[in-house]
C-alpha cells in the first residue's frame, strides 16, 4: 500500500467521514486517494480557515472530520483554531505539509517554516512531525488521541517524508 493509501486508510479506521483539503503539491496524492474513497465525503476549500469552519459543520453534524492544508496557512487559522475549534472542544486532526526546510525552492515557504512550530505550541496544540514514511505507523493512535481528547492536533508531514520537493 502506497503512502497515500495508508493515510487514506487510517482516516477510515479512525471513522474520519468528512475531509476538507486546500490544494497542496506535496499533498495531492492523498487528496486524489480521498477524492476516490466511497467512505469519506471530501469537500475542497478555498481558505484553511473556511476549511476548519466546514470540519466544526461536520463535527457538530455527528462526522469525524480532518483538514489537510500546507504550514504556510496556519497564520491565517489562528482566530478560526482559538475562537472556534478549541473554544468549543472539537477535535481536528490537521495533516499539513511542512514547507519550507533545506531544499525548498520557494522563498516564502521558508519564512513561514520559522514560525510554524512555534505557533502550534503557543496554541498548545499537539504536534507531531513525520520525516520518514515508517512514521506514519503512528497516525491511527494519533487519530484516536485528537478524537479522545477533543482538540486540534497537527501532523507535519515534510518533505522528506513526501520523497522531497
Amino acid at each position: 500500500m502506497n503512502i497515500n493509501d495508508r493515510i487514506v486508510a487510517g482516516f477510515v479506521a479512525g471513522d474520519v467521514g468528512f475531509v476538507t483539503t486546500v490544494p497542496c503539491k506535496q499533498l495531492a496524492g492523498v487528496i486524489d486517494a480521498l477524492e476516490a474513497h466511497p467512505d469519506i465525503m471530501h469537500v475542497p476549500s478555498n481558505k484553511e480557515d473556511e476549511g476548519m469552519g466546514l470540519c466544526a459543520g461536520a463535527w457538530m453534524g455527528g462526522t469525524r472530520p480532518a483538514i489537510i492544508m500546507q504550514n504556510t496557512a496556519i497564520g491565517v487559522t489562528i482566530n478560526t483554531l482559538v475562537t472556534l475549534i478549541q473554544y468549543y472542544r472539537m477535535p481536528l486532526p490537521m495533516l499539513i505539509s511542512y514547507r519550507g526546510e533545506l531544499g525548498e525552492p520557494v522563498a516564502c515557504q521558508a519564512e513561514m517554516a520559522v514560525h510554524t512550530k512555534a505557533l502550534l505550541a503557543q496554541m498548545h496544540i499537539p504536534t507531531y512531525h513525520f520525516h520518514q514514511q515508517s512514521d506514519v505507523e503512528e497516525f491511527d493512535a494519533i487519530l484516536e488521541y485528537t478524537f479522545m481528547c477533543n482538540k486540534p492536533v497537527a501532523i507535519l508531514t515534510d518533505a522528506t517524508f513526501w520523497g522531497g520537493y
